[in-house]
């Protein structure tokens, strides 16, 4: 066994943490990095989980791409690679967390998904956002019971969130005291900085037409309100067993056709980067510029996103439908989540409109009544695919809105089950070259 290393080539890192979601993990991470990034600071950012949205607003923040670190979805050699890429030529490296620090689903003692793994693992230093709204010194006990959890992971300090007075400062303050766990900000009610959402989390980074001003007054919130020279005195060096990378997926081919446009955003970057690293050229092109997937390229990818707010437009797409059409004829072509319902015969708005899609698959899918399907997903394949040979199992993800509303008589593509391993049934489509399922796959096994 390789024994844990601290490189000097790793910038210092620390974690963003809460005791639950909704508690400012998302406005203060943005706001340290902004204003890092203002001081003339080389900043990575990285998101625990699996998250689309968030790492785009990072890349706004710091100019860098944000990397996904998933306990439950990577292996081990994948998380620490991706992690040392992450704090290699930077100065400081901010990850945000996911849910309650320690939420996580359990079964396997290390590879939980729960942020705590990553703090753990590495040795990095967590900053606890505490919602101190309605309550004064029961944050103490909070803030207690999360140092004390695990003895594995450090609160090196306290952010206190939507303060409503001075007074209501000072009895929080004068509870935390005896703690010995700095406060390292104090961010008031009257002063919070909205960020927008809609069904999936957050309005997409690139739907902001005021995004940079927007983290201008986020960067102002942190310089009035954190103590960054203290934040960054905390930061570590995180511990990594090795920084050699492994594998996420395999390629589907060597020169991917990629879709990308406000339909299809949720990609994730380390999958990508992955493909890249094993040879692989990816080709974008636009389905709502009316692209088709280049003919130069030997597979296609439809990655997820909103195609049901486009969905008129995608169905009046005619030359991506044709050029779409003729490519899978001969080559592979895979769709997930919103690729997926792209794939299928129609799809359904949240107004009941039905649009005719590219049916290359049989099914038809509808977002007129909304249902949450959330969690993690580990998949077996039934066949050779874009995702890898049949029998191999690939670990990821589900989050959308849509139901399948007419089945079609597609094969499926996988038996799946959920992160502790209940069966789920079957999940996708496979028909011919063409393959698709609302599964967004992180990593192979």
């Amino acid at each position: 066994m390789t024994a844990p290393v601290t490189s000097p080539m790793n910038a210092p890192a620390l974690i963003i943490a809460a005791p639950r979601s909704g508690a400012g993990k998302t406005t203060v991470t943005l706001a340290l990095l902004a204003a890092l990034r203002r001081r003339g600071l080389e900043v990575r950012a990285a998101k625990a989980g699996p998250d689309y949205i968030d790492p785009a607003f990072h890349a706004a923040a710091t100019g860098r791409d944000s990397v996904n670190l998933d306990s439950w979805a990577m292996g081990p050699a994948l998380l620490d690679g991706l992690m040392a890429n992450a704090a290699t030529d930077s100065d400081i490296l901010v990850i945000e967390g996911v849910m309650g620090l320690f939420d996580g689903i359990g079964r396997e003692p290390v590879r939980t998904g729960a942020t705590a793994d990553l703090a753990a693992r590495f040795g990095v230093p967590v900053i606890l956002v505490l919602d101190v709204s309605g309550q004064s010194q029961s944050a103490a006990a909070l803030l207690r019971g999360f140092a004390t959890h695990k003895k594995d992971v450090r609160i090196a300090g306290v952010v206190l969130n939507r303060v409503g007075s001075a007074r209501h400062e000072r009895l929080v303050a004068e509870a935390i005291a005896g703690l010995e766990i700095p406060i390292l900000g104090v961010l008031p009610r009257a002063e919070a900085v909205a960020l927008p959402e809609r069904h999936l989390g957050l309005v997409q980074a690139g739907e902001h037409s005021d995004l940079y001003a927007l983290l201008d007054a986020l960067a102002d919130l942190a310089e009035r309100h954190l103590d960054l020279d203290a934040i960054i005195a905390l930061a570590a060096r995180p511990t990594l067993s090795t920084d050699a990378m492994g594998s996420a997926l395999p390629p589907p081919g060597m020169r991917i056709a990629l879709a990308q446009d406000a339909a299809f955003t949720f990609v994730y970057s380390h999958v990508v980067q992955g493909w890249r690293s094993q040879g692989a050229e990816i080709v974008p092109f636009s389905p709502l510029a009316d692209e088709g997937p280049d003919d130069t390229c030997d597979a296609c990818w439809l990655p997820g996103g909103y195609p049901e707010l486009h969905a008129g437009a995608l169905a009046a797409a005619t030359a991506f439908k044709t050029r779409l059409t003729a490519f899978a004829e001969t080559r592979p072509v895979h769709g997930e989540c919103g690729g997926y319902m792209v794939l299928g015969e129609g799809l359904v708005d949240a107004h009941g409109v039905r649009h005719a899609m590219t049916g290359l698959l049989g099914h038809t899918t509808s977002f007129a009544d909304r249902k949450l399907h959330l969690g993690y997903r580990r998949a077996v394949l039934l066949a050779d695919c874009a995702l890898g040979k049949k029998s191999s199992a690939v670990r990821g993800h589900e989050f959308h809105y849509a139901s399948v509303i007419e089945t079609g008589n597609d094969a499926p593509l996988a038996d799946i089950a959920d992160g502790e391993g209940n069966p789920l049934g079957t999940t996708g489509g496979r028909r011919g070259n063409v393959t698709g399922t609302f599964f967004h796959a992180i990593a192979t096994e």
